[in-house]
C-alpha cells in the first residue's frame, strides 16, 4: 500500500516537473524569437538636424517652433521655381496642402505652371524676416524675390507673402498663400517688375 502511494506521489511529481520544463522550454522559446523580432525590426526615428529646439506636435495646436520651420520650408520651395521642375514644384506643394483647399490651390499653381512652362523665367527668394502666429494659423515671409530670365536678374524686389494653415488630426497643412501688399505706395514694386503669386 505504502509503495502505491509513494509510486502515484512520483508520478504526480514527475508529471508536474515535465509540465514545468515544458513550459519553460516554450517561453524560451518565445524569448528568443521575440529578442530576435526587436533585434532585427526596422525601426524609424524622424531626425531633424536643422533645428535648433526639439520639435513636438500635440493635439492642443502648433507650436510656434513647428510653425516657423514648415513656413519657411514652403516658402522656399514655393518661391524658388525654374521651367525645368514645374512638375515636381506643384506636386511638392500640392502634397502639403489642406484637402479641402487642394483643388482651389491647384489651380492657382497650375495658372503659375501654364504662364511659366516653356519660358527661360526663373524665379529665386532670399528670406529676411519671418513672422508667425500659432493661434491664427497664419504666417508671413519677407525678403529679396529675384526674377531671371536666362542668366540676367530683370527685376530686384522686397515682397511680403503671407501663408494660412489648417491644423486637423496633428497635421498641419497649407490652406492658401498670398502676396501682402506693401504698407505704402513708395514701397510698391515698379510696373516693369514680373508680378509673382
Amino acid at each position: 500500500m505504502l509503495t502505491d502511494v509513494a509510486h502515484e506521489r512520483t508520478q504526480k511529481l514527475l508529471r508536474q516537473r515535465n509540465m514545468f520544463a515544458m513550459t519553460s522550454a516554450a517561453l524560451a522559446v518565445l524569448f528568443a524569437g521575440a529578442a530576435s523580432l526587436i533585434a532585427t525590426r526596422e525601426r524609424e526615428v524622424m531626425l531633424v538636424p536643422t533645428t535648433r529646439t526639439p520639435l513636438v506636435i500635440s493635439s492642443a495646436g502648433v507650436s510656434a517652433e513647428y510653425l516657423e520651420f514648415v513656413t519657411r520650408d514652403v516658402a522656399l520651395v514655393l518661391l524658388n521655381r525654374s521651367p525645368e521642375g514645374l512638375d515636381y514644384w506643384m506636386g511638392q506643394i500640392l502634397a502639403l496642402a489642406d484637402p479641402a483647399q487642394r483643388g482651389r490651390l491647384k489651380a492657382e499653381l497650375l495658372r503659375i505652371v501654364e504662364e511659366q512652362r516653356g519660358s527661360e523665367v526663373t524665379q529665386a527668394f532670399v528670406i529676411s524676416k519671418l513672422e508667425v502666429d500659432p493661434r491664427a494659423l497664419t504666417s508671413e515671409v519677407s525678403g529679396t524675390l529675384k526674377t531671371f530670365v536666362g542668366e540676367q536678374v530683370i527685376s530686384s524686389e522686397e515682397r511680403r507673402f503671407r501663408f494660412d494653415w489648417t491644423y486637423r488630426g496633428l497635421r498641419l497643412a497649407l490652406s492658401g498663400f498670398a502676396v501682402v501688399p506693401p504698407a505704402h505706395p513708395a514701397d510698391a514694386p515698379t510696373p516693369s517688375s514680373t508680378e509673382s503669386h
